[in-house]
C-alpha cells in the first residue's frame, strides 16, 4: 500500500491577505452607506430606504462574518484542527443565509401593512440616495468578483451586494413614479419586492452552504467524473472509498483507494494524477492510496460493504489498512 497527499493552491483563490483586506474595505464601505441611508428613511419616512438600509445591515453582519471568516481561514493547522479553520468560510454563508431569509419577512410583512396606507415621501430624495447606493453596491461588488465561483464565502458577499444593486435600482424608479406621477402605493410595494428578492438569493446561498456544511460534493464538480477519470489512469484497476469536499476558501479535497497492481513508478503516478486533478477539476488537497491486491476495503459509510470497480466486479475479502 502506498498514500500520498498532495496540496496545491487552487489559481482562481485570491491571496489570503488580498481576501481579508478586501472583505474590510466592503464592509466599511457598506456599513457607512447603510447608516447614512437608514438616516434619510427615517427623516423622509420612506419605508423603501429603510427597508433597503435594513437589508443592506443584514449584508454587513453577513460581510462582517465573511470577513472573520476570511481571517480565521488563514489561523495554521493545530494538532486538533489538522486541516486548518479554512471550513469557517462554509459557516458564514451558512448563517447569513439564515439571516437574510429571516430579514426578508421582517420587511414583506411591514411592506403588506403600509400597502393600503402609504405614507407621502419625496420622490427626488430617495432617487439620489438610492443611486448612491447602486454605485456603492456595483462597486464593492466589483472587488470581490475575483475567485468568486470557486469560494463560497466570497460568493455569498458577491450576491448579495449585486442583489442590492438591483434593489437600489428598483428603488430609484419607485422614487421617479412617487416624484413624477404621486404614486404613494410605491414606497411599501418596492420595500414587497426588496423582501422577494433578498428570499430568493437567501435561499439558493442556504441551500448551497447547508451542502458544503455537510461535506457534499462541490456544486460544479461531478464525482462519477472524477472517479471515471482516475480510473482511466495508467495501471488502476479500480477506484473505492472516494470522497470530494469543501475545505472552504477554495479548497477542495479527494481521498481515494486506488488498486493498482504494478505499481514501479508509484510517486510519479501520484505526482501526475495529483496535478491533473488539480488543473482539470480543481481538487487541490487530494490523497491517493494505492493497494497492490484486490483491493476489498470495508467501506463503513456504505454499510460495510466492500465495493468493486465501479464496472460490475466485486471484491469480498476484508482488507485491513
Amino acid at each position: 500500500m502506498h498514500s500520498h497527499h498532495g496540496h496545491h493552491d487552487h489559481h482562481h483563490a485570491p491571496a489570503p491577505g488580498t481576501a481579508t483586506r478586501t472583505f474590510a474595505i466592503v464592509t466599511l464601505v457598506n456599513l457607512g452607506y447603510t447608516v447614512v441611508e437608514a438616516a434619510y428613511g427615517f427623516l423622509t419616512n420612506s419605508l423603501a430606504l429603510l427597508s433597503d438600509a435594513l437589508h443592506n445591515l443584514g449584508d454587513v453582519l453577513g460581510l462582517a462574518m465573511a470577513w472573520g471568516a476570511a481571517v480565521i481561514a488563514q489561523w495554521p493547522a493545530t494538532d486538533r484542527h489538522t486541516y486548518g479553520w479554512r471550513r469557517a468560510t462554509l459557516l458564514s454563508p451558512l448563517a447569513n443565509a439564515v439571516l437574510l431569509v429571516g430579514l426578508s419577512g421582517a420587511l414583506a410583512w411591514e411592506a403588506l401593512r403600509r400597502m393600503w396606507a402609504p405614507p407621502e415621501v419625496p420622490g427626488m430624495t430617495i432617487i439620489v440616495v438610492a443611486s448612491i447606493g447602486i454605485a456603492v453596491n456595483l462597486g464593492t461588488a466589483l472587488m470581490l468578483s475575483g475567485g468568486h465561483a470557486h469560494d463560497l464565502n466570497r460568493r455569498g458577499a458577491y450576491l448579495h451586494l449585486m442583489a442590492d444593486a438591483a434593489i437600489s435600482l428598483a428603488t430609484v424608479v419607485a422614487g421617479a413614479g412617487m416624484l413624477v406621477w404621486g404614486w404613494a402605493w410605491l414606497d411599501p410595494a418596492t420595500a414587497l419586492l426588496v423582501g422577494v428578492v433578498v428570499a430568493w438569493g437567501a435561499i439558493g446561498l442556504l441551500r448551497d452552504s447547508f451542502n458544503a456544511a455537510m461535506d457534499a460534493v462541490p456544486p460544479d464538480i461531478d464525482a462519477a467524473e472524477v472517479r471515471d477519470f482516475i480510473a482511466g489512469q495508467p495501471g488502476v484497476a479500480s477506484v473505492h472509498h472516494l470522497h470530494i469536499w469543501s475545505l472552504g476558501a477554495g479548497g477542495v479535497a479527494l481521498t481515494a483507494h486506488l488498486v493498482r497492481p504494478s505499481g514501479e513508478d508509484d510517486d510519479a503516478f501520484i505526482h501526475a494524477t495529483g496535478e491533473a486533478l488539480r488543473d482539470r477539476f480543481g481538487i487541490n488537497h487530494a490523497t491517493l492510496q494505492l493497494e497492490r491486491g484486490d483491493g476489498a476495503c470495508m467501506d463503513p459509510d456504505h454499510g460495510g460493504h466492500a465495493h468493486g470497480d465501479g464496472h460490475g466486479h466485486e471484491h469480498g475479502h476484508p482488507h485491513r489498512l
